[in-house]
């Protein structure tokens, strides 16, 4: 080929690839973007509803960013980073750290509740159970761990099962023994960081939402609804376990009371984009949209959703209060 042709076609080349980056990007930087803070344990059904979201509003970029609840909303709440929704594993820290400063209302949308994940290869995995997890938790070999408590809601609600099996089993001193044989460098910031250490042999044990095993194919071990923080029929039982985590401002610490798990989900006040948020947001919370996939997910959802006064279902944009009901 003559050299002079030959340059000749590789400039026509890359004028053809600039040509098609050049209109990517412009397409991208046309669409309307949605940015979403969540709950690590939200992830994977999060990516499969920003998938199907994505598909049915092609003008529509869904951004997330996962991890620790209380961490996610102190990003909003302390850093100033601009999002458009909040949705927490815990509806209360939505409630304690972004009402009324940074969101008017939050819609409870989904329940979870405590397992205990571990693989094939777990030490004593052919020989746990519900009746002896708890001896077996506190055996000098065995590595296990859970998420941050002062960042991330799993980690609060692991310690909350500890103490409420001391009470359900009648021994004294277990939430101290079991604590002291789980170093430090065994709580990680968040709890999905903790099923890699599982999958790779380097924990034997973790604390996580049944959703959360289900989703990443784990064995888990279920506890009884005493213990578990699934039923909310146990509210009151599980009143008697309580975790401090650090509060707002440094020295500050906050008690958190067991409950219920419960997440929520809210529309931040200043929200770049609000009405593609509001958008995502019914999408989310319809029966047969975003609440299908917690479901199939093993996530069970509230359907409908719930908001605990009158006055915030009629606060709601768009069509969201035709998706909840009043009910605390």
């Amino acid at each position: 080929m003559n050299p002079s042709n030959s340059k000749c076609a590789f400039s026509s080349l890359l004028s053809a690839i600039f040509l098609v980056v050049s209109v990517h990007a412009a397409t991208a930087a046309a669409m309307e973007k949605v940015i979403i803070f969540h709950a690590g344990s939200l992830t994977v059904p999060l990516a499969r509803i920003e998938k199907d979201f994505e598909a049915a509003n092609p003008g529509i970029d869904i951004l997330r960013e996962a991890g620790g609840s209380t961490k996610m909303a102190r990003m909003i709440s302390e850093l100033g980073k601009p999002a458009d929704i909040m949705a927490s594993a815990d509806y209360k820290v939505i409630d304690k750290t972004l009402i009324p400063g940074q969101a008017d209302w939050n819609i409870r949308f989904a329940t979870n509740q405590l397992v205990l994940c571990y693989t094939a290869n777990s030490r004593y995995a052919d020989r746990i159970s519900a009746d002896n997890w708890f001896e077996i938790l506190q055996e000098k070999e065995v590595v296990w761990g859970h998420s941050d408590p002062n960042l991330d809601p799993c980690g609060y609600r692991s310690l909350m099962v500890l103490q409420l099996a001391e009470k359900f089993y009648s021994q004294p001193g277990l939430y101290d023994r079991l604590v002291a044989n789980r170093p430090e460098k065994n709580v990680r910031p968040k709890s999905v960081e903790l099923v890699s250490l599982l999958k790779t042999g380097n924990m034997d044990y973790a604390w996580e939402y049944l959703s959360v095993a289900i989703q990443h194919e784990l064995k888990y071990l279920t506890l009884d609804d005493h213990i578990n923080l699934g039923n909310y029929q146990f509210d009151a039982f599980y009143k008697q376990a309580q975790v401090k985590v650090t509060g707002k401002k440094p020295g500050e610490w906050v008690t958190r009371t067991g409950q219920s798990v419960t997440y929520g989900i809210a529309l931040v006040k200043d929200a770049p984009n609000p009405a593609g948020a509001i958008r995502f947001l019914e999408y989310l919370l319809s029966a047969d949209g975003g609440l299908k996939v917690l479901k199939d997910m093993g996530q069970p959802p509230f359907i409908p959703c719930r908001v605990p006064t009158q006055a915030m279902q009629d606060a709601l944009p768009g069509n969201l209060s035709t998706l909840v009901e009043v009910r605390e």
